[in-house]
């Protein structure tokens, strides 16, 4: 067959809520393509949705860096070319494959099954309740990001892992920096210094003083170093508050431009959980990726991909594939089946808290819109600055306003 190549990934959205339109028509030619990587390597761009699957479930692909080629120096500047810069700390299990992933992550599994988040809706829904009292405070207008968006997820996962709210500056700023995609290496390694530097005293307080807290269920095991219960502690900190903050952000943004969803979600309440898997699909936070290489020869959907190769995984994409969602994937339609997306990834890195982000997505977006069923933009819709420089997309702020 004809091979489709991109000689360098397209990142430029030309809507907000929409992929980049060349990765849509490049998705359409073909589900994989192939992608010329900034240091020369032609790997391959996956865009359809069954073929994301298939190779985020796959063992024959690896998530180690030190075996990923460089994807694109636009965003990851220069990189240094010894594989062993880029070699995964003890407990980034997000970085690692089996057995020292699966050691690590069976660790925390118990911490997040469904029985258990469930149980913190109440407690949610109180952090969720005393913003919305903060934001009807401001008098009629404020900015939903740094008021509500941000703030729910990051009282919850601080209270969780035991992180003392009031010292948020000391990771919220460096995980703009790892997250930023003009940031140069030298940026991102000492950001992460940083932050490794806070979990670290951390660590050693809950050793000294273990509180009612995962970090301290974590340290009691006596399984994880104290390096790696750090790392693993930071993962969870910076995941458990970017993304589903950029949800709130950026699904308050959707959902305002789209009235007659918003009208569905506010007639039917009983709506809201098959409306956050729709709000994921259709938006897709993670800018682009995530990134494998095969380790041994595997062929899907007819391309032989070869040991050694790199390949980006396009979730935005695969999650408008017309393969899988029927109708029409490009428009946002909250009674949608949309089980079955890849927002969350797939396999056995897939997201270990999505259970807590669904949550708090039903809860926040519930009683949002139930507080403040007049909120409208205060600003134009092109004037919303979008984070089309961040890996994790969203708005960097949401400017609204209510009736006081």
């Amino acid at each position: 067959m004809t091979e489709v190549i991109s000689e360098e990934l397209p990142i430029t959205r030309q809507k907000p809520f929409d992929p980049p339109a060349e990765v849509t028509e490049i998705r359409e030619k073909a589900r994989i393509s192939r992608l010329r990587f900034t240091d020369g390597h032609l790997g391959w761009l996956v865009t359809g949705h069954h073929q994301v699957r298939e190779v985020l479930g796959s063992p024959k692909f690896s998530n180690d860096p030190r075996k990923h080629h460089l994807l694109d120096k636009r965003f990851q500047g220069d990189v240094p070319d010894d594989p062993e810069a880029r070699k995964p700390q003890p407990g980034l299990f997000l970085s690692q494959d089996p057995p020292d992933h699966t050691r690590l992550r069976k660790m925390l599994q118990g911490q997040f099954t469904v029985r258990r988040m469930n149980q913190l809706s109440e407690w949610i829904g109180t952090i969720v309740d005393d913003q919305l009292k903060h934001v009807r405070s401001l008098n009629g207008k404020a900015d939903l990001v740094t008021e509500f968006a941000l703030p729910v997820p990051s009282l919850v996962i601080c209270a969780l892992l035991g992180v003392d709210y009031d010292e948020r500056h000391r990771f919220q700023e460096d995980t703009a920096t790892l997250l930023r995609l003009g940031s140069s290496f030298e940026e991102v390694r000492a950001a992460l210094e940083r932050i490794q530097g806070f979990m670290r005293e951390l660590i050693t307080r809950k050793k000294a003083n273990p509180g009612d807290d995962m970090i301290s269920d974590l340290l009691a095991t006596g399984e994880p170093t104290d390096e790696e219960a750090s790392n693993m502690a930071m993962l969870l900190l910076l995941a458990g508050h970017e993304t589903t903050a950029n949800m709130l952000g950026l699904g308050t943004f959707t959902l305002l431009r789209h009235p007659d969803q918003l009208k569905i979600l506010k007639d039917e309440p009983e709506s809201i959980d098959n409306a956050v898997e729709e709000l994921m699909r259709y938006l897709s936070i993670v800018h682009f990726g995530p990134v494998r290489t095969a380790v041994e020869d595997v062929e899907i959907d007819g391309h032989l991909i070869k040991a050694g190769d790199t390949v980006l995984l396009h979730l935005p994409a695969a999650n408008r594939d017309p393969d899988k969602f029927a109708g029409d994937p490009d428009e946002l339609d909250l009674r949608r089946p949309a089980s079955g997306h890849v927002a969350f990834g797939h396999g056995i890195h897939q997201c270990l808290g999505q259970q807590l982000a669904r949550i708090e997505m039903r809860i926040g977006f519930s009683k949002l819109f139930q507080e403040f069923p007049d909120l409208r933009l205060d600003v134009a819709p092109e004037e919303v600055p979008l984070r089309a420089d961040m890996g994790i997309y969203g708005v960097h702020s949401l400017p609204v306003a209510w009736s006081a």
